[in-house]
Formats: C-alpha cells, sequence, structure tokens
C-alpha cells in the first residue's frame, strides 16, 4: 500500500504562485510513478501532470503548460507542483496521485492505483 498526503493549496490571486507538495509513504521503494490531477464541481477529473520515478520524464497538460512544473525529491519521497501564473479556471480540487512506473496513459485516472485526499487551490480573479 501507499499512502499520499497533499499540503500547500489555498487562496491566491490571479497571476499568483502556489506549490503543491505530495509526500508519499508505504511501499514506495518499487519505483513509483507520481502525478497530478484536478477536478472542479461539476466536472470530471482532469490530469495535470505526471513525472516518471527517476524525474527522466515529464508530462503537462496542455492548459498548464509554461505554468505549471512537475518535480521529485527521491530522498523525501515528495512530488511537487509549482504552479505560476494562476487562473481563475485553476480552481479545483488537486489530488495526488500513483502508480507503477511504466510509461505512457498518463492522463487515464483509471490507470492509478493511489490517490491522496485532495487539496483546494482557489484562484480569485
Amino acid at each position: 500500500q501507499v499512502q499520499l498526503v497533499e499540503s500547500g493549496g489555498g487562496l491566491v490571486q490571479a497571476g499568483g504562485s502556489l506549490r503543491l507538495s505530495c509526500a508519499a509513504s508505504g511501499r514506495t521503494s518499487s519505483g513509483l510513478l507520481l502525478g497530478w490531477f484536478r477536478q472542479a464541481p461539476g466536472k470530471e477529473r482532469e490530469f495535470v501532470a505526471a513525472i516518471s520515478w527517476r524525474g527522466l520524464r515529464t508530462t503537462h497538460a496542455d492548459s498548464v503548460k509554461g505554468r505549471f512544473t512537475i518535480s521529485r525529491d527521491n530522498a523525501k519521497n515528495t512530488v511537487y507542483l509549482q504552479m505560476n501564473s494562476l487562473k481563475p479556471e485553476d480552481t479545483a480540487v488537486y489530488y495526488c496521485t500513483a502508480r507503477s512506473n511504466y510509461p505512457g496513459d498518463y492522463e487515464n485516472p483509471n490507470a492509478y492505483n493511489y490517490w491522496g485526499q485532495g487539496t483546494q487551490v482557489t484562484v480569485s480573479s
């Protein structure tokens, strides 16, 4: 089992920045791919970004490219999402997720096995 705990959400004005963190515990030694999804009220869960076990491969949704950056520190079993130039449409609950480290199918939430409880990000206009 893998446990994921997010932190760093909050209220920010448009154009501002936030950094989300997600600490993983449990069976983290098996080499996990880590990612972020988000879900706004009344909408489906949406892929944001993913990063491979050694951080050599990252992928970001088109809607956040150039503004958000995913990174990880395996010594701390932590994944980060640096969010810059935030927009009101970025408002959502952000979820950390994990699965075995294989390539592809990043945008499919059903491809992930473990989820955090979510952290709220609200961007005011």
